[in-house]
């Protein structure tokens, strides 16, 4: 019998396991109420830390966690390797304070981040090293590392609105940044790698890109994705977008990741169609409306629906829309789970 990391690594190729996977992403928005422990705690002591990721996977040991064993602080390492100051609060994920909201002054202040030195950065890295020793010993390790993508990096360094504008008004400095901030992105992603014994993957997080056009995706955008994604070739790659983009779908399809993770809002009969040739699904049950706000029965019921559009034929991988919201009930991923486990038997 498969196990579930081995089941969710052949839907990522686009195979079709014995029981299609669950996998869920999983951070600091949701795990700290999960535990009922303050964010600053979570973020504090590994040893914290560690009970709940460990506890998280006795709970659930059917489930895939995306990355899994992910050593985060919300969106402040990326941002903070730049200069961005993150304020840290006991019931939430940090906020980050932009920079300077003048394009012009990135484009020629900005360089590229040394994750060995800049920001939580370093950080984050010296807590791999360490986890993943404690982890081997274990019988386990960390699979997947993780970075935010550059267009939701450039959004924290000057706010959402100058990008967009600067992405019209100035595309060639709109596109220098995000070249920075992409060899930045590769760098820090190589270097989580380093620190861990056996990676299987990466994922990236850009939730931004979800809001351009196809005209300016190709131009700015796709470029500097490509280059992210083939940097780590071989690896399972996950792209994270839930925003809404069913205008970017065919595009997407072409950007070199395995595994989409995208929007609840767009039908995953449709993004089958215009993807799944080439490229594994992961959805796209809804994090809010069912995943906080539903019932079990629910969230049954929708994700039930998901397997009978997209399973037939490989490459799901099934799980929320999006991130586990804050809020969400243990009880709604054992939903998720039972309807996996259901939909192989009877069909």
């Amino acid at each position: 019998m498969s196990t579930s990391w081995e089941r969710f690594a052949l839907a990522a190729r686009r195979g079709e396991p014995d029981q299609v996977p669950v996998a869920l992403i999983v951070d600091s928005p949701w795990l700290p109420g999960y535990a009922g422990i303050d964010t600053r705690d979570y973020y504090l002591f590994l040893d914290q830390w560690l009970a709940i990721n460990r506890g998280l996977a006795e709970r659930f040991p059917d489930a895939v966690w995306i990355p899994g064993w992910w050593i985060e602080y919300g969106m402040a390492a990326e941002p903070s390797a730049f200069g961005a100051i993150p304020h840290f609060y006991a019931d939430r994920p940090p906020s980050i304070e932009p920079v300077v909201t003048d394009l012009e002054f990135w484009v020629s202040a900005i360089k590229p981040a040394d994750p060995r030195q800049d920001g939580l950065m370093p950080f984050v890295v010296r807590q791999y090293e360490a986890l993943d020793e404690r982890l081997q010993a274990e019988g386990l390790g960390v699979r997947m590392v993780c970075a935010r993508g550059p267009m939701t990096v450039a959004s924290y360094l000057m706010g959402v609105l100058p990008l967009m504008e600067g992405l019209v008004i100035d595309p060639d400095g709109a596109s220098h940044v995000l070249d920075v901030i992409s060899t930045s992105i590769i760098r820090w992603l190589q270097a989580q790698l380093d620190a861990v014994h056996a990676p299987e993957g990466i994922m990236l997080l850009d939730d931004l890109v979800g809001m351009v056009s196809p005209r300016h995706y190709h131009t700015l955008i796709e470029p500097h994705l490509l280059r992210i994604f083939d940097a780590f070739e071989g690896l399972i790659r996950v792209y994270h977008n839930d925003t809404p983009c069913e205008h970017l779908l065919p595009a997407l399809s072409e950007a070199h990741f395995d595994v989409f993770n995208f929007s609840h809002e767009t039908d995953i009969a449709t993004a089958k169609e215009v993807m799944g040739r080439r490229v594994a699904l992961m959805g796209n049950v809804a994090p809010l409306d069912l995943g906080v706000r539903g019932t079990p029965d629910e969230v049954y019921t929708a994700a039930r629906a998901c397997l009978d559009k997209a399973a037939p034929g490989g490459g799901l991988i099934l799980s929320f829309g999006g991130g586990v919201a804050p809020g969400t009930p243990p009880e709604n991923i054992d939903a998720l789970l039972q309807a996996a486990r259901d939909w192989e038997h009877t069909s």
